[in-house]
């Protein structure tokens, strides 16, 4: 147990990383181009956000099944990705599991990807509420 729960806190340190990076260059994205031109506002803007946010979440996933790969649980990388995934977005489908040895990772990555996607919607809320702000200056 304590070895999942090692490399468990290893990946999610690494994902938190990954994650407020992503969250940071998606809300810098925002401030640069906020304003600049009719192209850039409303709806175009926050799917530039939401589509940087979403390739951070990607990446999460990939490292966790770059992790199970290594760790011999999968024979290639799209099964150890497609379980990643199913893990990462809390759906336990439960169709493909991992030994004995590993399977405490399953619930640890369930864990950082709620963090995770409740972070990326927060950055989109937090988004919204600017682009709202902005809308409601320019009728002033």
């Amino acid at each position: 147990m304590l070895r999942n729960l090692l490399v468990g806190g290893l990946v999610i340190l690494l994902c938190m990383m990954l994650q407020s990076w992503i969250s940071a260059l998606s809300v810098n994205f925002y401030r640069r181009h906020a304003g600049r031109t009719p192209l850039f506002r409303g709806g175009f803007l926050i799917f530039g956000v939401m589509t940087l946010l979403l390739f951070g979440n990607f990446l999460q996933v990939s490292v966790w099944g770059g992790v199970f790969l290594l760790l011999g649980e999968f024979g290639s990388l799209y099964d150890a990705v497609y379980h990643s995934a199913v893990n990462f977005a809390t759906l336990g489908y439960g169709d493909v599991v991992m030994s004995p040895r590993w399977k405490l990772l399953g619930p640890i990555e369930a864990i950082n990807g709620a963090m995770m996607i409740a972070l990326s919607g927060a950055v989109v809320l937090q988004v919204l509420q600017l682009q709202l702000k902005a809308l409601a200056d320019d009728e002033d």
